[in-house]
């Protein structure tokens, strides 16, 4: 097992609703981002003539903050993608919070039990069935709850499929690359312990 298994792996055994300084910044930052893909044109939604009106990139934030962030700033970046969903809709279905909303507080939720339960055998493999995990739970649920609310019929989301599948390949692997940046980029703030007293050091 390599040391970023064994770090992350140990990472997910504490406390993952624990909110912690750490935690709040990486849902800052990452809210900050969803909300840069949201009002940025053709970033976050690029618009497809199909049912759903748009492709997206804009859960990749909400995936990547499960994972690295844990159920809490997964469920908190989910609702602020949900929110900018719903305030930017340019579909009527999408003015719905059920449809907007609702299904974007399970990304988050969904990638961090992969995650966790399969960072102890490999991190990136865990990262990668994560994110497609995390895309594909807000294709599903977004499609179950128009077709619940009755705004489309159940056939009308077989054109969509294709759309879902290529999402949710590249949903991870952008997680599998982010998530080890910021391993690395985490590995290297730890400081490691001092060799000599504190007297014979030179600073």
């Amino acid at each position: 097992m390599s040391r970023f298994t064994e770090q992350t792996s140990e990472q997910a055994s504490t406390n993952p609703w624990a909110i912690t300084t750490q935690r709040i910044v990486i849902a800052g930052v990452l809210a900050a981002i969803t909300i840069i893909l949201a009002v940025v044109p053709l970033i976050g939604f690029i618009p497809i003539p199909n049912i759903s009106g748009s492709a997206t990139t804009e859960h990749i934030p909400t995936i990547l903050g499960g994972v690295i962030g844990g159920p809490v700033v997964g469920i908190f970046t989910g609702l602020i993608f949900g929110l900018m969903s719903f305030l930017r809709a340019t579909s009527p279905l999408f003015k719905d919070p059920t449809v907007a909303i609702l299904p974007r507080l399970f990304i988050g939720l969904v990638s961090w039990a992969v995650f966790a339960g399969l960072v102890r055998f490999n991190r990136d493999a865990a990262a990668f069935i994560a994110g497609l995990a995390g895309s594909l739970t807000n294709t599903v649920l977004v499609l179950t709850m128009l077709v619940v609310r009755g705004y489309i019929p159940a056939a009308a989301t077989i054109p969509i499929l294709p759309q879902a599948a290529i999402e949710a390949i590249i949903a991870a692997l952008f997680t599998v690359a982010l998530a080890r940046v910021f391993y690395i980029l985490q590995a290297r703030l730890v400081r490691a312990p001092d060799t000599k007293k504190r007297e014979d050091l030179a600073y």
